[in-house]
């Protein structure tokens, strides 16, 4: 008998668990489309350290929940995470909706970030974790594309639910209306559906058997194996991983004294470079920025909740392309192509804000951008963090990868008003435009290309 998966159950569990990257999605974009209502209601329009506080606190509580996501799933496993992930999604909505003092409205914020960075580290893990090698990358890949469709969803829904706004409103006038009192709140209120959704649903798949194994219950390792595939896969599978088990046990170190070894300096140098540069390649202040930078571009209110919806098609159609490609091109002719035509972009982007240029051209540079991101760099660098690193130390090089990636996420979008004021939106693509060419640089003489290896194979090359 050949060792075989059900294909259709692998897929439930995948798509389930990547319901943590649609929550992820929708969380972290709603606020760039409530933004130009939210400032006009608690007054801070006029003040960028309140507008950036506003914008990044919820990176800040992404880097806790990214620190504390590898402990807590090494410890209690990656299902109860996600099943508090999705919890914390709920009440952090609710609350940020239902704020009327900005204080609330931050720390509602921050707590939401949390349920964000608990599930950007876990659902890609856990995905990693229980998907088939053959398909391994596609799969985590749909973690990818759910965070896609949140974004797009926020998008749609801001667009749906701000009412017109006329080019000549004033802020008083924002505050005043339906947006301003009410609109930006339903914005926030509608993530509770799907995080009750994705509570429920969590229930019905299976821990982690690599955990299991890792924590001695082989047992309860087969059975999940066995709900997955026929038992030959099953008993395939389970070896791979007390095999794994045993050697990271041999050695007698916790986690975190194994990942800062020196056998393990390269894998980690290459898992903090790739989180940092997905962030620093700058595309992620097109979603929480497009106000600003579609202005910059000679575009109102109404106009600007349109050409975000198109960018969000466009991230959501190119992100089928990674899909779809990952197990043909590989990761890094993926990446390398993603950081090599965002540099050619950047540039060109640049010097149409330098000379000013405006109108459907800057859109579609936009749009060539962010498509561009969605099939490499967006996907592949949770692809590669989810696998490049062994069993025994995967939750914590996670937890210590994207906390990285949150710190570089807040100092991004912290740092983008105070960028775009003093060198001009010309000037800080053009920043972003040299570190993607650093990107480009170190992805081609380090970076690794993992498809079709297990996660065994993949330690026995890296770690040495």
């Amino acid at each position: 008998m050949n060792a075989q998966y059900k294909k259709g159950f692998v897929y439930f569990i995948c798509l389930v668990s990547a319901m943590g990257g649609l929550l992820f999605g929708y969380d972290w974009v709603v606020i760039g489309g409530a933004k130009p209502f939210y400032e006009p209601y608690f007054g801070i329009t006029d003040d960028n350290t309140m507008r950036a506080v506003a914008m990044s606190v919820a990176l800040l509580g992404c880097l806790v929940g990214a620190m504390i996501a590898g402990v807590l799933a090494d410890k209690y496993g990656r299902k109860r995470l996600l099943i508090v992930a999705a919890l914390v999604f709920f009440f952090s909505s609710l609350s940020t909706g239902m704020a009327d003092y900005f204080v609330i409205f931050v720390i509602s914020r921050f707590i939401g970030g949390i349920a964000i960075g608990l599930a950007a580290d876990v659902s890609p893990m856990y995905i990693a974790e229980i998907a088939p090698r053959s398909v391994r990358g596609k799969l985590v890949s749909l973690n990818q594309l759910t965070t896609v469709l949140g974004i797009l969803s926020a998008q749609i829904v801001n667009m749906l639910i701000a009412e017109s706004v006329a080019p000549d409103a004033t802020v008083a006038d924002i505050a005043a209306s339906w947006n301003g009192t009410m609109g930006w709140r339903w914005m926030f209120y509608a993530v509770c559906f799907p995080s009750f959704l994705f509570f429920v649903l969590v229930f019905f798949i299976p821990e982690s058997p690599r955990w299991l194994i890792q924590k001695g219950n082989e047992r309860q390792a087969m059975i999940a194996l066995e709900r997955i595939g026929n038992r030959e896969y099953a008993l395939a599978e389970c070896a791979g991983y007390r095999e794994s088990d045993a050697e990271a046990k041999k050695h007698g170190k916790g986690a975190v004294k194994q990942l800062f070894s020196k056998k393990m300096r390269l894998v980690l140098s290459i898992g903090l470079v790739i989180a940092v540069f997905q962030q620093w390649c700058g595309i992620n202040v097109i979603f929480n920025y497009a106000q600003e930078i579609f202005q910059a571009a000679g575009y109102g209110v109404s106009d600007i909740l349109m050409n975000i919806v198109v960018t969000g098609i466009a991230n959501l159609i190119f992100t089928f392309v990674a899909i779809f490609t990952v197990e043909k091109l590989g990761r890094k002719k993926l990446i390398l192509i993603g950081s090599g035509g965002l540099l050619f972009i950047y540039s060109i982007l640049a010097w149409c804000y330098f000379v000013h240029a405006s109108g459907i051209f800057m859109i579609i540079l936009v749009v060539c951008a962010i498509g561009l991101y969605a099939m490499s760099l967006g996907p592949i660098a949770w692809v590669l963090l989810s696998e490049i690193f062994p069993n025994a130390v995967r939750g914590v090089a996670m937890a210590v990868c994207t906390g990285a990636l949150w710190v570089a996420s807040f100092l991004l979008t912290y740092t983008f008003p105070f960028l775009n004021s003093e060198l001009g939106t010309g000037g800080t693509f053009l920043l972003y435009t040299f570190i993607c060419l650093l990107g480009f640089l170190f992805t081609l003489k380090y970076i690794p290309e993992t498809k079709g290896k297990s996660l065994e194979d993949l330690e026995k090359e890296l770690v040495k």
